[in-house]
């Protein structure tokens, strides 16, 4: 086992949390000269970072902004090998979002121009396109679908190692199993391997973002969501899936060898075998190939859930209190922008339109900008 460095007595900035957020964070600080600490409660990443389906993309219907912010970081993941030496061997698998109503294409027509803005690469296609990205399709069942070419399936654990990495190669220190247990107003951080005083905190501790942020007195309307990734069986032959998403929330893509689905969690007074039953009459609903195949869990862990779906980037106007939470499962998309906002933030630089922007746009409830 590898020993963990000492705690410094004081930095200039004390990253909470070691998933893809807190690492993109530490990276973009030290990258630029910040002396960076992170500390995570256990291993880097085994927070929410792991709880995903391994894709990166682009699109989100209906958001533009975040989007931007998920371009934005595309960007910054296909120039990772040249900036850290760390290939994250990005796989093309595209994104697939099928309308069943008509007023879903409405929708998506109304959205266009503020995705094209937004850097997105997204195009309208008929039932029948739709099965060519996907043969699992009913094309009778749909009356139209959205086609984005930028989705690509990761391994998140490797983004957070690759992330890691570089921000130790930048001066950063990162301690691991090292639980945070109260925090000052004056920025004095306590921990069960001792305290450290910092400049500036920031909270990136996923799921339990509202924990800490309390520590310091902020109050941080983050929540946990637990979530069920399942696994079924391909058909023979097996067809190389894209992620593709239903209106009924039910998503799947290819996953080696199998077919990973997720929709969601058991609601409420809901059995997990009724769950299971709805999840299975839904997948053979809208895949008839997959009607009848056993699922079985595949991982379960928890997400950072905001109330509307958008992430908290910012900061207390009444401390030096940080903070980069609720991404609601969109993380692994946004950690490269996110990173390099809350550096802007710490460096208490303007920036330019789209960062200024997609601060305020993020934040217009909680008053971050002066």
């Amino acid at each position: 086992m590898n020993e963990l460095p000492a705690l410094p007595e004081r930095t200039d900035a004390l990253v909470i949390g070691g998933g893809v957020i807190g690492t993109s964070i530490a990276y973009r600080l030290a990258e630029a000269g910040v002396g960076a600490v992170l500390l995570d409660r256990g291993a880097l990443g085994s927070g929410s970072s792991g709880t995903t389906a391994g894709v990166v993309r682009t699109y989100f219907p209906g958001n533009a902004l975040i989007s931007g912010l998920a371009a934005r970081s595309l960007s910054a993941y296909h120039a990772f090998a040249e900036s850290t030496g760390t290939d994250l061997g990005l796989e093309r698998i595209g994104f697939l979002v099928l309308f069943t109503e008509e007023n879903q294409v409405e929708d998506f027509r109304r959205d266009y121009a503020a995705q094209r803005a937004a850097g997105v690469d997204v195009e309208l296609v008929t039932p029948s396109e739709a099965t060519e990205f996907n043969p699992l399709v009913d094309p009778g069942a749909i009356v139209a679908a959205a086609w984005s070419p930028e989705a690509y399936a990761c391994d998140p654990a490797a983004i957070v190692r690759g992330y890691a990495a570089a921000a130790r190669q930048a001066g950063a220190v990162l301690r691991t199993e090292t639980s945070v247990t109260g925090i000052d107003p004056d920025g004095l951080v306590h921990t069960a391997a001792g305290s450290i005083r910092a400049d500036a905190i920031i909270c990136a501790a996923g799921p339990w973002a509202g924990t800490v942020a309390a520590m310091a007195g902020v109050h941080l309307p983050v929540t946990t969501y637990p979530v069920d990734m399942l696994l079924t069986d391909a058909p023979t032959p097996q067809p190389v899936l894209p992620m593709t998403l239903h209106p009924s929330s039910l998503r799947i893509r290819s996953w080696g060898d199998r077919i990973l689905v997720g929709m969601g969690r058991p609601g409420p007074g809901e059995s997990r075998e009724d769950w299971l039953r709805r999840v299975s009459g839904q997948l053979g609903a809208a895949f008839p190939a997959l009607a009848g195949r056993g699922l079985e869990l595949g991982w379960s862990g928890d997400l950072d859930v905001s109330p509307d779906g958008m992430a908290f980037i910012g900061r207390d106007p009444a401390r030096p209190f940080l903070y980069a939470a609720g991404f609601s499962g969109q993380g692994l998309c946004q950690a490269p922008a996110a990173g390099e906002l809350v550096r802007d933030l710490v460096l208490d630089k303007e920036g330019n339109g789209h960062d200024r922007l997609g601060v305020q746009r993020l934040h217009p409830r909680l008053g971050i900008l002066r």
